[in-house]
């Protein structure tokens, strides 16, 4: 028997329960694979969170949308994916497990010199900040403000964009300016005084911004530093998007998500070169879902929490 972690009911980390169950062999075009390792993200908690709603009838939800582990066996018709293989997992959906199936096109190779942890909390995170970067147009001429610095979707935003040439400020905590600045960031600390802090640390203005926390000070001093709003993201405030008239990047949307596919390569490569590092702030095991997401939810170092089946 294989084991997953599932949401029963909605509400607090809690509620997440470890269920066994029997794993089905791959059909045409789908692969099984044992996982490894399994990234933890804040959007696996709203999912039974009811941020989301909260519909009975999407009861008990799975959990989990990357991981990384060996493939175990194909399907028919699969052809670029041998038993054998170490992969990546992404895009899924409840990759919590210690087995999974899923179709061929959600792999992608695992290089040798990246690590299981490393794997599994690359494609997610490094997929949406390439989003949000391509959205607001970064480049070497551009000084580009990322709010969330130190953050899973941050850290990789941050050394994207140094490598896009561009000029980077990065707001974090004070824990954690020294690892904004290892990134190729100014670092400034967010709280009362960031705008003013913003305008030290770019004298010739800034010409765009990311937000990846959704505070009200990320986005109104986003509005405040760059002048054209077409040119300010955020992948979570989509109500303050709404109403003030700048951009969001989500996975659900398909532009978002040919964009996202069509970066996993290149993150890769620059994962296996050093170009592009994920750093892992904790592991838990997979019995520990509820407690990891608990600890996410609060103050917890930088980088990105791994579970290990």
């Amino acid at each position: 028997m294989s084991r997953k972690v599932v949401a029963p009911t909605y509400g607090a980390p809690e509620v997440l329960q470890v269920v066994e169950f029997e794993g089905a062999a791959p059909t045409s075009g789908d692969v099984a694979v044992e996982v490894r390792a399994i990234g933890v993200n804040p959007f696996d908690y709203k999912l039974y969170s009811g941020a989301f709603g909260s519909d009975e009838s999407d009861l008990p939800i799975s959990i989990g949308g990357e991981a990384a582990g060996t493939v175990t066996a194909v399907g028919p018709d699969v052809t670029g994916i041998a038993v054998g293989d170490e992969v990546i997992v992404n895009p899924g959906n409840g990759l919590y497990a210690d087995r999974v199936v899923v179709p061929e096109s959600s792999l992608t190779l695992k290089p040798a010199s990246v690590s299981w942890e490393e794997a599994a909390g690359l494609l997610l995170v490094g997929g949406t900040a390439v989003d949000a970067l391509d959205a607001i147009a970064v480049g070497s001429t551009d000084t580009v403000l990322i709010h969330g610095a130190s953050g899973g979707v941050g850290a990789l935003a941050v050394q994207l964009a140094v490598a896009r040439g561009a000029t980077v400020i990065g707001t974090a905590g004070a824990a954690n300016q020294d690892y904004v600045r290892s990134l190729g960031a100014t670092a400034i600390v967010y709280g009362d005084g960031l705008l003013d802090r913003v305008r030290d640390s770019a004298p010739n203005g800034v010409d765009a911004a990311f937000d990846t926390v959704g505070t009200d000070e990320a986005v109104d001093v986003s509005l405040e530093a760059v002048s054209d709003r077409k040119r300010i993201v955020s992948i979570v405030a989509f109500g303050r998007a709404a109403s003030d008239g700048f951009l969001t990047v989500g996975g659900g949307n398909p532009d978002s998500a040919d964009v996202r596919a069509k970066a996993r390569q290149e993150l890769v490569e620059r994962a296996a070169s050093g170009a592009l590092t994920v750093k892992i702030a904790k592991t838990f095991p997979l019995t520990d879902a509820a407690q990891a997401h608990t600890e996410l939810q609060g103050a917890h170092p930088a980088g990105k929490f791994i579970l290990i089946p």
